[in-house]
């Protein structure tokens, strides 16, 4: 169905889609986007951020290939200083916005220099400023060397600078990419039409309406056969529905558990918050987790096998050490590893103590995940083989924050920005904030963050970043420090109707499932295959 007024939260039966066979796209993808609170404005977060997704309407300097590779696209090529502070960015000559006037260097550096200041979630903090060469050339002067870089070159959109307002921009962009903004029905949808300038691959479908549904909403329009494609619950995954496939993309989603690595001193945090548990403290008790834990059980048992066994949060990224993973579900030598610690069940209430204290602490989740709930409760239900008791505590965010510094935390972790790596295992004070929830604090690992960061190859700084997960002697992986208790990685799950064929996603991009939109067009459902 293909629809220009606003669309109903409810749906008739009313079988095929009027767009069957068209070139016009009805799509309901909720964690490309969800709605965007501000607009379709890229230095307000769309298309970049939290979650990194393909903006539509802007271009972007680079993108990314099938293989999850970063190639051109407003971008003929780069070079980096050999301080690693100046990127040299080259763009193309031939690219116009949809209202006429071309783009240049200028519009790149615009953008990036209101980005410094905005509050878009992607932090350009580190850049000085963006200065236009020429037409063609943009120089961006870093405060200090940053590898991951090249993921703000990535996902950031280039806005015009003669049309930019930023009270007005979101709501009725202008932009050099695929699609052109229509119109934006707030708290239903919005609709984006074929951009015939677009100096790239042009897309099949010539216009996308784009729907704010919920996942149970969505799965209603798919049940009415109102929309193409849409995100459906991971509850949804042994469904059917006559006339859709069921599409299972990975995006290295990973869900893991934070653990405090201090000990409880008294100390508290900036906003008074505690710090420490002498539970987790013990590398006893995270590397017995770790190695006792049956991943396999829990990505079965819980969410449907859609997904894969977890156990650094990286095992899917480039970056990722393979080195620095474990042998799980090994019951046995857990115990070994915790009796040998001290840690031993002396009143035989099946809870092990050391020096006084069980083997016990809470485990902090968001109430509003069931995914989540359901994981807690699993890990704690096999902890308890191995003498180890976890306290769940299912809450709202706020109060996860306030405690992720004294206990457990079941967080997520989804980005494919090195940066955030950097963020998540360097030593940090107490500030409040989800990065490195557990204070981990290893000078060694320290040192491998940094020299990544400060790599001007990109496959040097992936060769610091598998070092700090493990370098055969420490990291914060299972086989060294053990920080975290990694999971599972859960698939992101699409009902798509049988006439769509959306190419070949991404790899680990199903958070991103538009951004192969250049790939997708409709065919006949007597050809379409299960995906």
């Amino acid at each position: 169905m293909s629809v220009d007024k606003p669309v109903s939260s409810t749906f008739p039966d009313s079988g095929e889609l009027a767009s069957q066979g068209s070139d016009e796209l009805v799509v309901n993808v909720n964690s490309h986007t969800g709605e965007p609170e501000t607009g379709f404005d890229p230095l307000l977060g769309w298309g970049c951020g939290h979650v990194n997704f393909e903006p539509l309407v802007q271009s972007t300097l680079f993108k990314s290939a099938d293989d999850g590779s970063i190639i051109n696209d407003l971008a003929t090529n780069y070079s980096i200083s050999s301080n690693g502070k100046t990127w040299t960015v080259h763009i193309r000559d031939d690219v116009r916005f949809t209202d006429g006037e071309n783009l240049t260097a200028r519009d790149v550096a615009f953008t990036f220099n209101t980005a410094i200041g905005s509050n878009s979630e992607l932090d350009m903090s580190n850049l000085e400023k963006a200065t236009a060469i020429n037409d063609t050339a943009v120089k961006f002067e870093l405060k200090e060397p940053q590898s991951s870089f090249i993921w703000r070159l990535r996902y950031v959109g280039i806005v015009p600078e003669h049309a930019y307002r930023k009270e007005t921009y979101g709501s009725n962009p202008i932009g050099s990419g695929p699609y052109k903004f229509v119109q934006w029905d707030k708290g239903q949808q919005a609709i984006f039409k074929l951009n015939e300038d677009y100096y790239g691959k042009k897309p099949y479908f010539k216009k996308i309406t784009m729907l704010f549904l919920d996942k149970d909403t969505a799965f209603a329009a798919v049940k009415s056969g109102d929309v193409d494609i849409a995100e459906v619950e991971i509850s949804y995954a042994n469904q059917t529905v006559n006339g859709y496939n069921l599409i299972s993309l990975p995006a290295a989603r990973a869900q893991g558990v934070s653990f405090p690595m201090q000990n409880n001193t008294g100390e508290k945090s900036l906003k008074g918050d505690p710090i420490g548990n002498n539970v987790t403290a013990d590398i006893a008790i995270r590397k017995a987790l770790n190695l006792g834990i049956d991943r396999k059980a829990l990505l079965e048992g819980v969410i449907y096998g859609k997904g894969d066994v977890e156990y650094t949060g990286v095992d899917q990224r480039e970056f990722g050490n393979p080195e620095a993973r474990i042998k799980d579900s090994n019951v046995e030598e857990a115990k070994k590893i915790l009796e040998n610690a001290g840690w031993k069940d002396t009143d035989g209430d099946g809870i092990r103590e050391k020096n006084g204290t069980k083997a016990q602490f809470k485990l902090y989740y968001s109430s509003s995940d069931q995914t989540r709930q359901a994981l807690s409760v699993a890990v704690s239900e096999q902890a308890r083989d191995l003498g180890i008791k976890i306290d769940l505590v299912g809450t709202s965010w706020d109060e996860i924050y306030a405690n992720q510094y004294s206990s457990a935390v079941l967080y997520a972790y989804s980005s494919i920005d090195t940066f955030n790596l950097y963020l998540q295992y360097h030593s940090k004070e107490a500030d409040d904030t989800y990065k490195n929830p557990g204070l981990y604090n290893n000078p060694v690992v320290d040192g491998y963050l940094e020299a990544a960061l400060r790599a001007t190859d990109q496959d040097q700084a992936t060769k610091y970043w598998q070092l700090a997960a493990y370098d055969g002697n420490t990291g914060f992986g299972p086989a060294g420090d053990a920080t975290w208790l990694w999971l599972v990685t859960i698939d992101y799950l699409y009902m798509s109707d049988e006439t769509l064929d959306i190419g070949t996603p991404q790899r680990n991009a199903g958070a991103d499932i538009l951004g192969n939109i250049y790939e997708w067009k409709r065919v006949s459902a007597t050809n379409s295959t299960s995906k």
